[in-house]
């Protein structure tokens, strides 16, 4: 975890691939905990630490996550990402390339809770709901392609679902489609940048995140 951004409301961190933002039944420490224990020391806070989880990214998904340190900016931050208020700008690394250099992807969404796997339909179908995302191509090295992702929709797994079902899995995502797993346990997927209105001040954050480190993220000359 590295923290790009913090002032009263606010703390925008970096979170390595192999954090999980909030806790689950693996019982490892969630990476609100370890903003909590962050700003407990910073601030020498001796008591209980507000942070509020506005959204979350997938264990395997590096990049930016926003926490809320108060409550007002909470409430207001779920609300604007309810809204899609808030831009998000993802990285991919794929294996395939894409058949056009730029697209809008619309889908259907259906989720297994069972599997904790969504399926991506090119029609609506009973219970799906409705995904759309732009990519375009931004880079490529020998073996593999650069996607940069917008969402205009949240919906679980969108992007590599999504992704997949365009023909270009995400290296190292083995649940949508890819062979081969990375030897980290990460997929190559990387929350790269948000925009968004502070809830507060009203001024404009724009923050972008380092590229996790390795060779194959610096092999795009980028």
């Amino acid at each position: 975890m590295t923290v790009v951004y913090e002032d009263n409301h606010i703390i925008i961190v970096n979170k390595t691939a192999s954090e999980i933002v909030q806790g689950d039944k693996t019982g490892d420490t969630p990476l609100s905990e370890t903003v909590k224990q962050y700003l407990k020391e910073k601030y020498n806070k001796p008591g209980n630490v507000f942070i509020g989880v506005t959204h979350r990214l997938d264990r395997p998904v590096s990049g930016l996550v926003v926490f809320a340190k108060t409550s007002k900016a909470l409430s207001r931050l779920n609300d604007m990402f309810r809204r899609g208020e808030v831009e998000k700008t993802y990285w991919a690394i794929v294996k395939n390339a894409p058949a056009a250099e730029e697209g809008t992807l619309v889908h259907y969404m259906i989720k297994n809770e069972k599997q904790n796997k969504s399926y991506a339909y090119d029609k609506e179908v009973k219970g799906s709901k409705k995904a759309i995302l732009d990519y375009r191509l931004i880079g490529h090295s020998q073996n593999y392609f650069l996607l940069e992702v917008n969402l205009h929709t949240g919906r679980h797994h969108q992007i590599r679902c999504q992704l997949a079902k365009m023909g270009c899995p995400i290296k190292g995502d083995l649940k949508y489609g890819f062979p081969r797993s990375n030897p980290d346990g990460s997929i190559c997927l990387h929350s790269r940048r948000v925009k968004f209105v502070h809830p507060v001040s009203k001024e404009i954050i724009d923050v972008t995140a380092d590229l996790p480190s390795g060779n194959l993220w610096n092999g795009f000359g980028i």
